[in-house]
C-alpha cells in the first residue's frame, strides 16, 4: 500500500527546548496509526508539523506526497484535523459550524446522516461554548471528517465521552479505515490504541522508542499494550545512597 506520511529526521524546537529530536517514521495509507507517549514526548508537535501548523527546524515531512508548508493550499482540502481543544468559534451553534465547514468542500458527507451518527441533533442549536466536553468532541470529529479527507489526524478523539460514546467513535474510525481513509491517532487510552491500530509508535523525549503492530508489541497478547507502554516510558529509578 502507498505511504501516506513520511517523516525523516524531524527536528522542531521552541527556543532552546527541542520538542522533536530526529524523529523518523512512516504511515501506510488506509491504516490506523496511533502515536503514543507521555506529556511532553513530542506527539502534538509532530502532528502539528504534519498538518502544516509548525515549520520544521530541520528534517523533512511529506503528507500524501506533499510538503505541508510549501504545498499547503493543495494539501489542506485532502486532510481532516481534529484538534484536542477548540476548532469552532465560541458563539457559533454546532450545526451552523458543521454546515459552514461542509460548504467549503466539493463533496461533503451527508449532513443528516453524520449528525445522527454522532448524536449531534440534540445540541445542534447550542452555542459551542455551552456544549459539554463530550459534545465538543463529537462536533470536532464531525468537522474533521465532513469533507471526506484522505487522511484524518485525530487528537484524543474520545476524551470526555462515556463508554457508549467511545465505542461509537471506535466503530466510526474502523469505518473510515474500511473506506480507505488513513487515520493518525494520538491518544493516552491504551485500550483504544490496542483495539484500533494497525501500527503503534511510542514517543519519548521527541524520539521514537518503539514501533510495531499491537500484536507484535504485546507478544501476541501475552501482555497488554498498557504494560508495554508503562515499561517503555517509566522514569529511571533514583539511585539510593
Amino acid at each position: 500500500m502507498p505511504v501516506a506520511v513520511e517523516i525523516d529526521n524531524l527536528v522542531v524546537r521552541y527556543g532552546e527546548k527541542t520538542a522533536v529530536d530526529g524523529l523518523t517514521l512512516t504511515v501506510t495509507g488506509g491504516t490506523v496509526t496511533s502515536v503514543l507517549g507521555p506529556n511532553g514526548a513530542g506527539k502534538t508537535t509532530t502532528v502539528e508539523t504534519l498538518e502544516g501548523f509548525r515549520r520544521p527546524d530541520s528534517g523533512a515531512v511529506r503528507v500524501l506526497g506533499l510538503d505541508p508548508i510549501a504545498d499547503h493550499d493543495e494539501l489542506m482540502p485532502r486532510i481532516g484535523v481534529m484538534l484536542q481543544e477548540g476548532g469552532a468559534w465560541s458563539g457559533v451553534r454546532a450545526l451552523e459550524m458543521l454546515r459552514y465547514v461542509a460548504s467549503l468542500h466539493a463533496h461533503p458527507l451527508d449532513l443528516p446522516a453524520l449528525v445522527e451518527r454522532l448524536d449531534l441533533g440534540t445540541c445542534g442549536k447550542t452555542p459551542y461554548r455551552r456544549l459539554s466536553g463530550g459534545q465538543k468532541q463529537r462536533l470536532s470529529l464531525a468537522l474533521a471528517i465532513v469533507g471526506r479527507p484522505e487522511i484524518a489526524f485525530l487528537d484524543e478523539p474520545t476524551t470526555g465521552l462515556d463508554p457508549h460514546g467511545r465505542r461509537e467513535i471506535w466503530q466510526l474510525i474502523r469505518d473510515l479505515r474500511e473506506d480507505g481513509v488513513t487515520v493518525v491517532l494520538t491518544t493516552h487510552a491504551m485500550d483504544e490504541a490496542e483495539q484500533l491500530s494497525d501500527q503503534v509508535h511510542v514517543l519519548s523525549a521527541g524520539k521514537v522508542i518503539a514501533s510495531g503492530s499491537p500484536d507484535a508489541l504485546t507478544d501476541h497478547g501475552t501482555k497488554t499494550l498498557e504494560d508495554v507502554y508503562l515499561a517503555l516510558t517509566a522514569p529511571p529509578a533514583r539511585e539510593t545512597k
